[in-house]
């Protein structure tokens, strides 16, 4: 298929056409599909999307047809084929495919990667070493494709087709992809949480703490003394991070629980609320409501109907 070029799609180059007509070739079905290459996955979407909500790891995200709408606690970024986005760190957001058809679906690659990675990557090279800078910043960016890391991302895509090739030139691919993204005018975002003792890794500490006790209730001074911070030092942090407060992200992370709970059927909205740490189901069921558009019944029938329709 040839990709669409029309004035409306300024800025695409043939770069952006090689990586649509990959993406193509390797997903012969909407839908996200996981790759050789185990951090690697293709998506391709035939139609604009309902939004979809999940706790975005940290990724690479780089669309090369149509366009896509991320919302995170009240900000929006949407990004199409002259831009990329990055998650830094796991972050609670809802994501939907607004430009799609099928004569024209939206493709896009994901590049997990770990701050492991990006703390190797910065010991190994000079020039990417941070400077000295306390700040934090948002944990989730949009930027410019640049044809570096374009020819990059292509090159690694491109070893689909060739797997014996994967396990040796693969991690080489991966480590230039992350050396372009940090070089980037919002490479800090990415470096701040590879940085030891930086308050961005201890806000990535304690995300992970809400994460996995989600259910508990919220106890900001002893998340604030596991990291030898303040209260209000906590919250002016993980704000800049997360753009919301540490009990909002809570909240979404237990609705985001519930309705994984409801849809696949195992319990009913009530137990569903005790089960990820209400404890007043109508509360869980406003809070629900607000964040979904519907009361859980409706919304999880309402979500089912679609799926059957698409599958």
């Amino acid at each position: 298929m040839l990709i669409k070029t029309n004035e409306a799609d300024t800025g695409i180059t043939e770069q952006q056409q090689q990586l649509a007509q990959l993406i193509e070739h390797f997903t012969p079905s909407d839908g996200i599909h996981p790759t050789a290459i185990p951090s690697l996955a293709l998506i391709r979407a035939s139609e604009i999307s309902q939004p979809i909500y999940s706790v975005h790891q940290p990724a690479l995200c780089i669309v090369a047809q149509g366009s896509k709408l991320v919302i995170l606690g009240r900000e929006s970024y949407t990004y199409d084929l002259s831009q990329y986005l990055v998650a830094s760190v796991n972050l609670p957001i809802s994501g939907q495919v607004v430009k799609a058809t099928t004569e024209y679906p939206y493709l896009c690659i994901r590049l997990d990667f770990d701050s492991g990675q990006i703390f190797d990557l910065i010991q190994d090279t000079p020039s990417a070493q941070p400077k000295p800078d306390h700040s934090t910043r948002r944990g989730l960016f949009v930027s410019s494709t640049k044809p570096s890391l374009l020819e990059a991302v292509i090159r690694l895509v491109r070893l689909l087709d060739t797997p014996e090739d994967i396990p040796v030139l693969a991690p080489m691919f991966i480590r230039e992809i992350l050396y372009r993204i940090i070089q980037d005018e919002h490479g800090h975002s990415i470096k701040q949480f590879a940085i030891q003792d930086s308050h961005a890794q201890h806000i990535a500490e304690v995300i992970e703490v809400i994460q996995s006790d989600y259910a508990k209730p919220l106890r900001i001074e002893q998340l604030a003394a596991m990291i030898n911070m303040s209260s209000s030092s906590l919250h002016h942090h993980f704000k800049a991070i997360t753009a919301m407060s540490p009990l909002q992200f809570q909240k979404q992370i237990r609705l985001h629980e519930a309705r994984r709970m409801l849809l696949a059927g195992s319990t009913d909205a009530a137990d569903a609320a005790f089960q990820v740490g209400y404890e007043s189901p109508s509360q869980f069921s406003r809070e629900y409501a607000r964040m979904y558009g519907l009361p859980p019944k409706s919304d999880i029938k309402r979500l089912r109907h679609t799926l059957d329709i698409k599958y």
